[in-house]
């Protein structure tokens, strides 16, 4: 099922009642049989449904990966190592990759200004 204020447009045909069915049941999109003839609750347009999560099922993974918070994401030591140094190396290639001569030259004042004060 998706959620219009994240922006997760779902499953076609997934709403609220199948999806919390299934998961009740299921535990995990995984878990869930491909086939609806192997489906223990029995779901109306149960065939339609399989289908779609058939087809589907990577991008229903995909969401649930975005939507989830992460607790083991790597964080930093301290407040001081958030602190821009000016650019990483390789960040003029890209802006001229890109046709950002400009962008560069911005960075770089900014740079040589921070180092001043």
């Amino acid at each position: 099922m998706g959620d219009s204020a994240d922006g997760f447009p779902g499953l076609r045909g997934w709403g609220a009642k199948s999806t919390s069915m299934m998961l009740s049941h299921y535990g995990h999109i995984e878990d869930i049989p491909v086939s609806h003839d192997d489906w223990a609750p029995k779901v109306r347009g149960a065939a339609g449904l399989a289908a779609t999560l058939a087809a589907e099922r990577d991008l229903a993974l995909l969401f649930r990966r975005i939507a989830t918070v992460r607790t083991d994401a790597p964080v930093s030591d301290s407040v001081d190592e958030l602190c821009w140094r000016g650019p990483h190396h390789g960040f003029e290639d890209l802006c001229n990759d890109i046709g950002a001569g400009a962008l560069f030259e911005r960075v770089m004042n900014l740079a040589a200004y921070r180092a001043d004060t």
